[in-house]
């Protein structure tokens, strides 16, 4: 069964057709970047652009950038603040024409890693933490997904939220060397630990490419591992989510 994965981030929105059964891309990835205003109409608008290059016809799953609760927006994330209390679900559904099933998008890459990857088969609490212009995660206890686990929300010293502190973002900004920012990233791995104490927390987002690069730094008594998955994890487990999750945006 095809599904079109939709991964929404912070700098760019991506796209591709995923067998649902085995968690393979079908496509290669189609990549648009975030509107600058990063609002709702004009992120919409880019991600109606992204079905229609695939000359796609059903269901669509979508990984977004924030807490998302039976299709709402609670949160904005790093995106503009008028996102609050958008169903965007139904907006998507009316710039596509087709039903959309969005979920937060660390929850849609941890989906992937669950099904398909490092996590399938692993029980208790994984934590998955994507690394991007934020820090996302995403929570299973024994496979079952819990919802809206943003642990990148923790307040931290002057920081409203440690990801200002802590993610992909910060590096690029302050210019650090892996070994600073792999310190940071180590800081906020030691307060999920100290927080939720995991069994195993799987590390994806762009940044895990450069895993070699900073995983020295991590530090921590839980078990740390890399999602092989990467990059596309969200598209693939957005897809996947889109048969498991029964929030759809619905056609009128």
């Amino acid at each position: 069964m095809e599904i079109l994965g939709i991964d929404i981030g912070g700098s760019g929105i991506k796209g591709a057709l995923v067998n649902a059964e085995t968690g393979e891309m079908l496509t290669e990835r189609f990549r648009i970047p975030t509107p600058k205003s990063k609002k709702p109409k004009d992120m919409a608008k880019v991600v109606a652009k992204i079905v229609d290059h695939f000359d796609y016809k059903g269901p669509v799953g979508c990984g977004f950038p924030s807490i998302v609760k039976n299709g709402v927006c609670k949160s904005p994330g790093n995106l503009d603040p008028s996102w609050v209390g958008v169903n965007i679900d139904e907006l998507f559904t009316e710039y596509t024409g087709h039903e959309f099933t969005v979920l937060n998008d660390a929850d849609a890459a941890g989906y992937a890693s669950m099904n398909y990857g490092v996590g399938k088969g692993k029980n208790g609490l994984v934590i998955m933490i994507t690394i991007g212009t934020g820090l996302g995660s995403g929570a299973f206890y024994n496979g079952v997904l819990i919802p809206n686990f943003e642990l990148g929300q923790i307040p931290y010293k002057k920081y409203k939220k440690i990801e200002k502190w802590a993610a992909a973002s910060a590096k690029e900004r302050e210019d650090l060397s892996f070994k600073k920012w792999g310190k940071r990233f180590n800081k906020f791995l030691k307060l999920v630990e100290l927080i939720v104490c995991p069994d195993l927390i799987i590390v994806g987002g762009g940044t895990s490419k450069k895993w070699e690069e900073f995983s020295h730094h991590i530090d921590i008594e839980t078990e740390v591992i890399k999602a092989e998955l990467m990059n596309h994890a969200g598209i693939i487990g957005a897809a996947v989510a889109c048969l498991r999750e029964q929030h759809h945006g619905h056609l009128h």
